[in-house]
């Protein structure tokens, strides 16, 4: 295979991945909402880590070659990455009711500035100049694209104010996973590094549900309920996950951060055609502020790797 026609495969294994979160944030994991956060987020990892034990069950094997320092990190990643990030992000979903999902998928979006600056602290890499300005500016823009011209009304928009919150910690616990997931890939193939993340997700997640008292949740689950973490197993959770890395693999760090642009842009369409919502002229201004920025933060960073 020649290596133009990889790199297509590559970019269209990206974009498809990237279409698939946006389509889960707008229109599959808001539609749990009759379930406990905890119960979901639960369920969001056992599902996809049982159907990976179909194919990676032999990583079972590596365990004993783990040491003291691989454990912490990979239960770290699980942590922030799986547990705290996937239970902000759901909150912040479920606490708008439908409405301005789209904005919450794009403030997950901050993340790349969390991630540089947890990666300056504990990594030492070096943080530029033109990094701090674009960092402002994504966050001004980020203000705008929640609020508009308007200053928040507590009252009022208590559940959008909230659902924004919990979206930037969503952002910065991803944004704390990428740096350790960093660590972990020094030691482990990316499958590996999933694997274990989506395993030890789900055994952290077990015993939060269990302290909770909300395991009962199992009877209050739907055909419905079912059917949508299934998709979401093997659509935008683990299959999402192998597409995106697959397409990695294939294509520079500049063709990647264009086709990643498509998580946040189908989240729009999405929250337009299938919820029949749509941002304001000064949302839509924000947001490309704020991606434009964002993606320029990614797009230095992945060039000086």
């Amino acid at each position: 295979m020649d290596k133009n026609k990889q790199k297509y495969i590559g970019a269209t294994a990206i974009i498809i991945a990237a279409i698939l979160w946006g389509f889960d944030g707008v229109v599959l994991t808001p539609r749990l909402y009759n379930l406990n956060i905890g119960f979901v987020v639960f369920m969001l990892h056992l599902v996809p880590f049982v159907l990976m034990n179909i194919f990676l069950f032999k990583e079972y094997a590596k365990l004993k070659k783990f040491t003291k320092a691989d454990f912490f990190v990979l239960i770290s990643v699980a942590f922030f990455g799986g547990a705290l990030g996937t239970l902000a992000i759901v909150k912040a979903l479920f606490l708008v009711n439908f409405q301005h999902l789209s904005i919450v998928v794009l403030l997950q979006k901050l993340q790349p500035i969390f991630a540089i600056i947890l990666a300056g602290i504990f990594l030492k890499e070096k943080i530029k100049k033109n990094f701090i300005f674009w960092a402002i500016l994504a966050i001004i823009a980020s203000y705008f694209l929640t609020f508009g011209f308007h200053l928040p009304n507590i009252e009022k928009d208590a559940p959008l104010i909230q659902a924004a919150l919990w979206a930037l910690v969503a952002a910065f616990s991803f944004g704390t996973s990428t740096v350790l997931s960093k660590k972990a890939l020094t030691r482990f193939p990316y499958y590996t590094t999933n694997f274990y993340r989506f395993g030890f997700t789900a055994l952290l997640m077990f015993l939060y549900v269990l302290f909770i008292g909300k395991l009962g949740e199992f009877a209050n689950m739907t055909k419905i309920n079912w059917m949508f973490f299934v998709i979401i197993a093997v659509t935008t959770g683990s299959g999402a996950i192998f597409l995106y890395y697959f397409g990695l693999n294939k294509v520079k760090a500049m063709v990647s951060t264009i086709c990643e642009l498509f998580f946040p842009i189908s989240a729009i369409l999405f929250d337009y055609f299938i919820n029949h919502h749509q941002l304001s002229l000064i949302q839509w201004i924000s947001a490309i502020v704020m991606i434009t920025a964002i993606v320029e933060i990614s797009y230095k960073r992945k060039k000086i790797r």
